[in-house]
């Protein structure tokens, strides 16, 4: 897959195992990589290698295996760093979801640095992850959220953002791509309009990742998260992007083992870096398959990646347009493959279970968005989300599907 003018789906799905089978009798269409994405062979192969062959745990050990097993999970961090070209391996923390992460944020700089008064900025587009641990902090600090509005195509409004922002704006935390509807967001305008009014950033990929590439030095984030499984790696890995300074500056989230330098039952002293912010045995088998995914989605190459998916989403578009019942939800102008909808008359769960008697996959409910869902007068959508092994013939299940699902509860 050298020719950098061609995408050989049939190959890429051919990495993915998974597609090998069958659900009730027909092909799978899994059309729910927003929520969590298939994993290749090439990563399970790692996954696999990993606990069999060199499995001990990392840093401390002076054995072989220990040597090795910490070799290869720092290896995966020089991965990360490289892939989203932080300027150092210090600037990229392991965590077990973007959850985590964004928690990690809100209580360590939050927690630390937010005073009654003053206002974090977050967006309509926010999934609860990005909502709640915030609420939080709030409630703890006296801070005041303050939310970011969007038109009824999705579109984040930047002037009106712009006008949120002042002198007690202390944080901006605001999604890079919405999970329920798709809207790329102008993230670089959100960060600079940010950092004009004095504020920190936090940036919440979970959605981009899988889809387009991403350089920390460009962007300008403080913080940017995102979790492996949806980039085709493991469960239970995330990671925290963070802005050296800042991350010196900030207490650690939870204590124990590998985030210490010194411990006296008087006064304890911490590891620097991202060790400070990595208490416990870490998730090591987790951070070597991300690492190995993140080479396999590179070594396709996100140019092509997310044409591919483009295609996709525009043509998915046009077939679910031409049934005179649906309701696309978001239809910003710059969009990631995602697709909510609604069916008049039939609840997204009745949709759900019927498409999924013809092996479609989907995702139906709120999609951890019920702000985004008020603001839309829907109490849930049906969701299709695309990523780089989808192809035309399960858009075609799907906009075949939701017609029985129609013609059915007609």
């Amino acid at each position: 897959m050298n020719d950098m003018t061609t995408f050989d789906i049939e190959k890429i799905r051919r990495d993915f195992p998974i597609f090998g089978r069958e659900v009730h009798g027909k092909p799978l269409a899994f059309l729910d990589s927003g929520a969590s994405a298939q994993k290749p062979t090439v990563v399970l192969e790692a996954i696999q290698k990993a606990y069999s062959e060199t499995y001990a745990n990392v840093h401390r050990g002076v054995y072989y295996l220990s040597q090795t097993s910490t070799e290869l999970y720092e290896g995966a961090r020089e991965i990360v760093r490289a892939h989203i070209n932080a300027a150092s391996l210090d600037e990229v923390i392991f965590t077990k979801n973007a959850t985590e992460s964004i928690n990690l944020v809100a209580n360590s700089y939050g927690g630390s640095t937010l005073k009654p008064g003053d206002e974090i900025v977050l967006s309509t587009l926010e999934h609860h992850s990005n909502i709640v641990p915030w609420q939080l902090i709030a409630e703890k600090t006296g801070a005041v959220i303050k939310v970011a509005p969007i038109d009824e195509q999705g579109e984040f409004l930047l002037d009106a953002y712009r006008e949120l922002l002042g002198p007690k704006t202390k944080i901006v935390a605001i999604t890079h791509v919405s999970n329920s509807i798709g809207t790329i967001t102008p993230v670089r305008e959100i960060i600079d309009a940010a950092h004009d009014a004095g504020a920190v950033v936090l940036i919440d990929g979970s959605q981009a990742a899988p889809h387009m590439k991403l350089d920390m030095q460009t962007l300008g984030a403080d913080f940017y998260v995102f979790t492996g499984h949806k980039v085709f790696g493991p469960t239970g890995i995330g990671v925290l992007y963070g802005k050296a300074d800042l991350l010196d500056r900030m207490p650690p989230f939870l204590g124990g083992g590998d985030m210490i330098n010194r411990v006296t039952f008087e006064k304890t002293t911490y590891a620097k870096g991202h060790a400070k912010f990595e208490a416990g045995t870490p998730p090591i088998v987790q951070a070597i398959g991300l690492g190995v995914a993140i080479n396999y989605i590179n070594g396709i190459g996100f140019e092509r990646i997310g044409a591919h998916e483009q295609s996709l989403l525009a043509y998915a578009t046009e077939r679910l347009s031409q049934i005179n019942s649906v309701r696309i939800i978001g239809q910003a102008e710059h969009k990631a493959a995602i697709i909510s909808f609604t069916m008049e008359g039939v609840h997204p769960h009745d949709i759900g279970t019927f498409v999924d008697h013809a092996g479609v996959a989907i995702r139906v409910g709120h999609h951890c968005c019920q702000p985004l869902m008020d603001y839309f007068d829907v109490a849930a959508t049906a969701r299709a989300s695309f990523a780089l092994y989808n192809n035309r013939a399960d858009v075609d299940a799907l906009v075949t599907a939701v017609r029985d699902t129609q013609e059915f509860f007609s």
